[in-house]
This record gives C-alpha cells, sequence and structure tokens, in this order.
C-alpha cells in the first residue's frame, strides 16, 4: 500500500484529527462530527467515511476495553441492534448521492445534532426496546452516512437515570462495536479504496495520540465542560468543511 503525499491537505487532516482524538478521549464522542466534514472536502464524503472508521478503531481499543466494565448492556444491546440493521442504508446514501449535495446534508446534519445536543434536547417518551431500536436505527443511518451515530444516542441516554460515567461507556462500547459493522459494509459496499485506506492508516496514530491525551485529562473538570468544548469544535469543523466556493456562487 502506497503512502500518501504529504501536503497542505494532508496535515489539515492530521490537526483536524488531533483534536478530534482529544474530545473522544475526554467527552466520547466527537470523532466523526468533527473529521467528517473536514475530510470529506478534501477527500470527498466517500474517503471520508472510509478514514474516519479506519482511523477510529484501533485507538478506541484502551479506552473502550475499560468501558466494558462499566457499561450497561441491556441499553446498549437493543440500541447496537437498530444499528446493525441501518448502517446499511447509510452506506448505499454515500454510495450513491452527488459529492456537493451529499456534502450539503452531512454538514447540515452535523450542525443540527450539535445545536440539538447544545440546547439540551432530551428524549422525554417511554423507554423500551422498540424505543432503543428506534433511536439505534437514526444512529445506524448517521454512522453509514458519516461515522456521527452519537446525537440521537446522547439525547436518549442523557434523559435515563444512568450516570455520566455509564453513558460515557455506553457510548464508548457502542462505538467500538458498531465500527465493525461499518467496516464489514463499506467493504461490501467497494468503498474501501486503497487511497483512502492508506489515508486512513496514516493518520491513526496522530488520532491515538489525541485519544490518550484526552484520557489523561479526562476528570478535570465537568462533563458538561467537555461536551460544550466538544460541540464548539463540531460546529467550527462544520461551517469551514461547507463548499463556500459553490455555495456564493450559486
Amino acid at each position: 500500500m502506497e503512502l500518501p503525499t504529504f501536503d497542505i491537505s494532508l496535515f489539515l487532516l492530521m490537526l483536524t484529527v488531533l483534536v478530534a482524538g482529544v474530545a473522544r478521549g475526554l467527552a466520547g464522542f466527537g470523532t466523526g462530527m468533527i473529521v467528517a466534514p473536514v475530510a470529506g472536502a478534501i477527500y470527498g464524503p466517500k474517503a471520508a467515511v472510509v478514514i474516519v472508521v479506519i482511523m477510529d478503531l484501533l485507538p478506541s481499543i484502551p479506552v473502550t476495553i475499560p468501558a466494558f466494565r462499566i457499561a450497561a448492556w441491556r441499553e446498549v444491546l437493543p440500541v447496537l441492534a437498530g444499528m446493525t440493521v441501518f448502517v446499511p442504508a447509510g452506506v448505499w446514501i454515500v454510495s450513491h448521492a452527488p459529492e456537493l449535495p451529499l456534502r450539503l446534508a452531512i454538514a447540515a446534519a452535523i450542525l443540527l445534532c450539535a445545536v440539538a445536543l447544545w440546547r439540551g434536547w432530551r428524549y422525554s417518551g417511554p423507554r423500551d426496546l422498540p424505543k432503543s431500536f428506534g433511536v439505534g436505527a437514526v444512529a445506524g443511518v448517521l454512522s453509514g452516512l458519516a461515522q456521527i451515530p452519537g446525537p440521537p444516542v446522547l439525547a436518549y441516554w442523557l434523559a435515563s437515570p444512568l450516570s455520566a460515567a455509564v453513558i460515557r461507556a455506553n457510548l464508548l462500547t457502542l462505538f467500538f462495536l458498531s465500527t465493525f459493522i461499518t467496516i464489514v459494509t463499506l467493504h461490501l459496499s467497494g468503498l474501501f479504496t486503497t487511497e483512502a485506506t492508506a489515508i486512513g492508516a496514516v493518520v491513526t496514530p496522530v488520532y491515538f495520540a489525541g485519544v490518550l491525551t484526552g484520557w489523561a485529562f479526562y476528570g478535570r473538570t465537568s462533563d458538561h465542560r467537555y461536551r460544550q468544548i466538544t460541540l464548539g469544535l463540531v460546529v467550527l469543523s462544520a461551517v469551514l468543511s461547507l463548499p463556500w466556493r459553490e455555495l456564493l456562487s450559486m
């Protein structure tokens, strides 16, 4: 596998990946929402989802394995089932949609999710297996689309009586397990190109360093503060990655 050329595009992606890694280590989410729009703007949405899923696998292991002991598996498994069924729908959209509308849709979805999380929107309805599966279905589509499964799951679990530590463990566990589902779906869809795979491999150590840094600083302030910082980075990433030239020329 030939390594990608180190240029300004790769440098900007690596910088974004480092920031996303720190956010993931601190808040337990944010990787896809920060990296996907930037990677999509530089290399295209199809490559972006591959880059994110590759770089997010191995570095997540040191953070996720301890979370397995804390996670509430009765909450995680129904959501994971919904994701398993609906991740292919998101991947199908990425495979068939035109690039410019897809970039706009991804950025809009990320901004909407960030606003919802920032304002503290919570699911207040009944909590049962069908509802958990439905949340997983929405997360699955967003995961296949741009590796952004976090917002619907956060809105669902933050309204539960679960502690902040358990919610963080649930998120880490869910995202880690769902990564394997996405990898299989992407492979069957033929999206694992040599270029995207090489880029994902190259930025993985940078992301790993960011995750470990964030993990080391976890607990020094409140979870609410971590979420605020992460969501601010999410909004900045989505806005900067919008196709402004095309939008202004319309």
